[in-house]
Formats: C-alpha cells, structure tokens, sequence
C-alpha cells in the first residue's frame, strides 16, 4: 500500500515537472514566430504551407499577438484574411 502511494506522488511530481510555466508559455508566443507569414502579413503573396502550420500551432498565443501593437493594430484585416486562408479559427479574445 505505501509503495503505490510513493509510486503515485512520484508520478505527480514528475508530471507537474513538465507542465510549462508561466514564462515558458509567453516564450511559446514569440511574435518572432511569424516571420513565415510576414509576406502574407504585407499583402506580398499568399500565405505559405508553413505559415499555416505555424498559425495552427501557435492558436493558443493569437491573443496575446493581438495585444501586440506591431501586429493587432495595423494587421489585424490581413491577419483575418491568412486564418481564413489557411482554415484556422478566428480566435474570440
């Protein structure tokens, strides 16, 4: 019996060990990650292949890239249109 329990707060301790931190999770929303989709962001060309699988993995940063004046206030049309090109959600905020 005691053997399961140590057993099971090592899992515990093991899982919350990899859970990211705060800080971890606002480097995982480096704007710098867009730099694919600059081109597309400037009207220059439609957006690459990988511009939208980076737009699909970074869904859960578009907030915080929204309070970002570098690209909320003077892309946030063309920001629009690249989702819907590349078939990402538009995120509610």
């Amino acid at each position: 019996m005691m053997m399961k329990f140590i057993t099971l707060v090592f899992i515990a301790f093991v899982i919350s060990t990899l859970a990211p931190t705060k800080a971890e999770e606002k480097a995982a929303c480096a704007v710098t990650d867009l730099i694919p989709c600059l081109s597309a962001l400037q009207g220059w060309s439609s957006p690459s292949t990988e511009c939208c699988m980076i737009l699909k993995d970074k869904q859960s940063c578009f907030c915080d890239y929204l309070k970002d004046p570098r690209i909320g206030g003077p892309y946030l049309s063309a920001a629009k249109n690249i989702l819907v090109a590349c078939n990402v959600p538009i995120p509610t905020c």
